[in-house]
């Protein structure tokens, strides 16, 4: 699965022009990323097996934007993932909550050897130099869509489970898996997560209960 993963990712383009004032974090020219992401991806993905899918909105500045890979900041890709890189050592909230889950569910090989993170798009956006989540921009949340479908139709074909889906963002990120879901019946079922980012910036006190909560339902569901 690994060679699909980052041809895939080495080939993301988007059919449509930008609003205005609206950027995309396209990295994946980048030689750096590259590297990572094919060190990475063969380290876990480089086998036949199926896998749950989790689908975040778009990728952060500080996380995927540097790396390549969803939720994975550049401290979290060598302590955890044991990934060597020389990227600034800036820490994404998001990551930090995703790999102490991670951890807690077993380590990076094992959560990898069951679920594959990604993204309703793998290329991020950015506007007046700040993140922008692709349904913040009612023009973009509009032009998207065929990207989208064209996106989470190619990852399924590469042998993904079905039967669930895991959906980053309990709001409108899960509310427009599910209209998509509706209409297009990829998964039997879509099940949301409370978003890393909503944790750390508004329930950091809670974080171990939404780590038993990832974990419950992750389990529960794709057990």
């Amino acid at each position: 699965m690994y060679k699909r993963i980052v041809d895939f990712l080495f080939h993301l383009q988007l059919p449509f022009p930008l609003p205005e004032e609206v950027g995309v974090l396209d990295v994946y020219g980048n030689k750096a990323i590259q590297e990572v992401c094919r060190a990475f991806y063969k380290k876990f993905y480089n086998d036949g097996k199926a896998r749950h899918m989790l689908v975040g909105i778009n990728p952060g500045r500080f996380g995927g934007g540097i790396t390549g890979i969803p939720f994975t900041d550049p401290i979290r890709l060598e302590r955890e993932c044991g990934i060597e890189n020389h990227f600034d050592r800036k820490q994404e909230l998001s990551s930090v909550f995703m790999y102490d889950m991670i951890a807690a569910f077993g380590g990076a090989e094992a959560f990898y050897s069951r679920f594959y993170i990604t993204a309703i798009s793998p290329l991020g956006f950015v506007k007046n130099g700040k993140n922008l989540n692709y349904y913040d921009d009612a023009s973009l949340k509009r032009l998207i869509e065929p990207f989208v479908l064209d996106c989470i139709e190619k990852q399924l074909s590469w042998g993904m489970h079905t039967d669930v889906c895991f959906c980053i963002g309990e709001g409108e990120n899960a509310k427009y898996l599910q209209k998509l879901n509706h209409q297009h019946q990829w998964f039997k079922r879509i099940i949301p997560l409370p978003h890393p980012r909503f944790i750390m910036q508004y329930k950091l006190k809670q974080k171990e209960a939404y780590i038993h909560q990832y974990l419950r339902l992750l389990n529960e569901a794709a057990g």
